[in-house]
């Protein structure tokens, strides 16, 4: 009685969602027992057709119960008017992958800075020779 007159106090979305919830574990729980009957007949035929074969069925039913557990609880986060969380491992991958894009550009800048460098050294080796001097070691022919 008390559970009746505290569902009457309720909005109009808090109940359409207490209907969804209940719609939804209901056919969660139906479907999770379906799965469950599929899997011990498969095992059962397979056990008689090879080993390997349980394996497989009891993998493919696993996955699919465990699906259906992860959309189960994103939709009672959904109804429940919670966001999803943010993709830490896809967010975490970016950062690396940028990180080691940097370290690779300024690698290469470092390098070819360094190039420009040697390139620059070179070129000031050269020797100057001023022949407006009195000793200098080249003459200049004006006649």
């Amino acid at each position: 009685m008390l559970g009746k007159n505290l569902l009457k106090h309720q909005s109009k979305p808090e109940r359409v969602a207490d209907q969804a919830w209940e719609y939804l574990t209901n056919a969660v729980n139906s479907a999770g027992d379906s799965v469950k009957h599929a899997a011990r007949g498969t095992a059962r035929s397979a056990r008689r057709t090879g080993s390997h074969l349980t394996s497989n069925a009891g993998d493919r039913m696993g996955a699919v119960t465990d699906e259906a557990r992860v959309r189960a609880s994103r939709a009672y986060d959904a109804l429940a008017g919670r966001k999803p969380g943010l993709p830490w491992a896809w967010l975490v991958g970016a950062g690396l992958v940028g990180a080691a894009l940097a370290w690779a550009a300024s690698t290469a800048s470092r390098a070819a800075l360094a190039r420009a460098e040697q390139e620059r050294s070179a070129a000031d080796e050269l020797e100057y020779v001023d022949v407006d001097r009195a000793n200098s070691p080249v003459r200049v022919d004006t006649a």
